[in-house]
């Protein structure tokens, strides 16, 4: 009995050491130690935990703690995340989201239901809630001056170009009418306060502006966001004729570079830093008074450093205003200093990171007419 124990776990380990096998087949984690015994996938303990929500499909033991027979050892190294991927993602639409472990419980479960459950990707043309052009329904969202979620109904359209809301279910004209091509989402679950919880920002005179929404179904609410993301890539595709695929994929929804608190100081540098949220989406640093305001309270646009963008940590020497957090960084541009702190080290090293990401990367046309547009602005 001893031997065969012996035998089974050296066979395991030698599938479990597979290249295939070294990152998580739902999130992309490395060092899976979980597999699921009935469709022979290695994953991570997270993703575990959503299979093991699912156990007419997935039933999932630990590599490390749990025992293994040959007959599901066998069936592990038959199959494997390559051949169990060539099964459930075959068909998966270029503008689906894939989430990573970074992202959110929700993204996370819906994708691994989306190919083990309701398997959406099996076969080719399949069609989804997300993939006919429209989509309509109701969705809770977060009133702009009583902060109060309240259901309104909402619709996405491909031929129109656009996304609408309703204040009312029999109103004929929108509150909104958003061209597609302006929108972005993003999940924000801990900012709003609900694991569903989706911000939908877009640009309005060349300004920001927030949406936040939820809904109850966690399927619902991913299916908006990825049908969002559906009628992107078609616009775009008519746009941009001679673009690939790829380069208008990674033009669709995107997440925030960095969010969090920090303090500032006005352009005298002599005035009291003041606690704000702070979001960098790409170039552009949006900063609120409470992070759940619908419209920025100033953007600031950060160039290229070939441009004379850069960021220093500290802040300059014989800076006036008082500030009662002690770790500054400042953002050169070529008009003025942008004088920050943050509460932490970590902190600063991260937005100082996630600064010299966007300045080390070279500006498209479309950034220049934006710069242009801020400094006529200011």
């Amino acid at each position: 009995m001893a031997g065969g124990n012996e035998r089974s776990m050296k066979a395991l380990k030698e599938v479990w050491r597979r290249a295939e096998n070294s990152l998580c087949a739902d999130c992309g984690k490395p060092d899976p130690d979980w597999a699921s015994s009935t469709l022979g996938v290695f994953i991570c303990l997270s993703c575990s935990g959503i299979h093991r929500n699912i156990p007419s499909i997935s039933k999932v033991k630990s590599l490390k703690m749990d025992h293994w027979d040959d007959a599901q050892v066998q069936f592990l190294a038959k199959h494997g995340n390559a051949v169990t991927k060539a099964t459930y993602e075959a068909h998966i639409p270029i503008y689906y989201y894939q989430p990573t472990y970074n992202d959110c419980q929700v993204l996370r479960e819906q994708w691994i239901r989306a190919k083990y459950e309701r398997k959406e990707f099996t076969k080719p043309g399949k069609q989804v809630p997300y993939s006919d052009g429209v989509k309509e329904g109701i969705l809770w969202k977060r009133g702009r001056d009583n902060g109060q979620f309240l259901p309104r109904k909402f619709f996405l359209s491909e031929r129109e170009g656009c996304l609408k809301y309703f204040t009312k279910q029999d109103a004929k004209e929108p509150k909104i009418n958003v061209k597609i091509d302006v929108i972005n989402a993003t999940f924000q679950p801990v900012k709003i306060g609900n694991p569903n919880g989706l911000q939908i920002t877009y640009l309005k005179d060349n300004k920001t502006r927030n949406i936040f929404v939820y809904h109850e179904s966690g399927k619902e609410v991913v299916d908006w966001f990825n049908a969002i993301r559906s009628v992107q890539f078609h616009y775009l595709k008519v746009a941009f004729p001679i673009a690939s695929d790829n380069e208008i994929k990674n033009r669709l929804t995107r997440n925030f570079l960095k969010e969090g608190y920090m303090e500032k100081t006005g352009p005298k540098q002599r005035e009291a830093f003041k606690k704000r949220w702070f979001t960098l989406d790409h170039r552009r640093l949006m900063y609120f008074k409470d992070p759940l305001d619908a419209f920025a309270k100033g953007e600031v646009f950060v160039g290229s450093r070939e441009n004379g963008y850069s960021v220093q940590k500290g802040l300059p020497s014989g800076t006036q205003g008082n500030f009662s957090w002690h770790y500054g960084l400042t953002i050169v541009t070529p008009d003025r200093e942008y004088l920050f702190t943050c509460e932490t080290e970590s902190d600063q090293l991260d937005w100082i990171a996630a600064f010299t990401s966007i300045i080390n990367q070279a500006m498209t046309p479309q950034e220049y007419a934006i710069e242009a547009y801020f400094k006529f602005k200011s």
